[in-house]
């Protein structure tokens, strides 16, 4: 077990591993998914819909000439890692995984061994500069060039009191122009029923070291900022961006916000 790991509480990385179908999570993390969802039985399609996105954008990006891809908060590795989904269609795609849970980077590590495009740090997103200067990050990323930042399924975690804006601008400041910003958020669900089964769901979380945060589109196009142009479709639910032939019939989810953006 790695060092500063507490299994006696709920861990947001571990939790979505465990809505994905992972294996790497404990009776406390599988005990809340299993309350999020009673309070909000929509959650676990939304946990859907933002893995299906990313894997989505990242061959989106990949097609667009993207080979550097800065994965912030991207948890444990489970199916259509962003590696394996980039490095499919370009083998010389690389791929930094950041996260601040010592048994996410972990997995990661052990997932990557023999991988040379491909490496796992320790890091915070609220600590852009640690992780734009790890030596990991210098060693394989060349920000003279493109680069994807994703942050998918994580700045709802991120409280107004940490300036996610400002989080935001200090990596953008980092990217030439051309490279791209992937976001994905929870925003409000459409309806009065469906906004109290949310509230029942993020009153769950605010119990746990990471409590949830629930943006409107438009905050979530502030916190990208005037640096980045976002993209067609712009900020729309995660089964709406680009959706594939076969997902195109899938129930939208609307409380799934994501968008990807051009840094100018």
């Amino acid at each position: 077990m790695p060092e500063g790991v507490d299994i006696t509480v709920p861990d947001a990385s571990r939790v979505y591993d465990y809505a994905l179908g992972g294996v790497h999570n404990f009776a406390v993390d599988r005990e809340f998914w299993h309350r999020a969802t009673a309070a909000n039985p929509g959650a676990a399609l939304v946990a859907r819909a933002n893995r299906a996105f990313l894997g989505r954008a990242v061959r989106w990006l990949v097609a667009a000439g993207v080979r550097q891809f800065l994965d912030i908060g991207s948890g444990i590795p489970t199916l259509g890692n962003v590696h394996e989904v980039a490095q499919e269609a370009n083998p010389a795609a690389r791929v930094i995984y950041v996260d601040v849970d010592p048994i996410a980077v972990q997995q990661s590590r052990s997932l990557l061994s023999g991988n040379p495009y491909a490496r796992a740090i320790e890091g915070d997103l609220r600590d852009p500069e640690g992780i734009l200067y790890h030596p990991d990050v210098l060693r394989l990323l060349d920000f003279s060039e493109p680069v994807a930042v994703l942050t998918v399924a994580v700045l709802h975690f991120v409280p107004a009191s940490a300036d996610p804006a400002g989080i935001l601008k200090r990596l953008g400041d980092a990217m030439v122009s051309g490279s791209h910003l992937v976001v994905s958020h929870l925003g409000p669900d459409l309806t009065p029923e469906g906004r109290e089964l949310q509230e029942r769901a993020r009153k769950l979380y605010e119990k746990t070291p990471t409590p949830v945060i629930i943006r409107e589109p438009a905050e979530i196009v502030a916190l990208i900022g005037p640096d980045f142009e976002i993209l067609e479709p712009g900020v729309v639910p995660a089964t709406a961006w680009r959706p594939d032939p076969d997902e195109a019939d899938d129930p939208a989810q609307p409380t799934a916000l994501v968008a990807v953006a051009r840094k100018l």
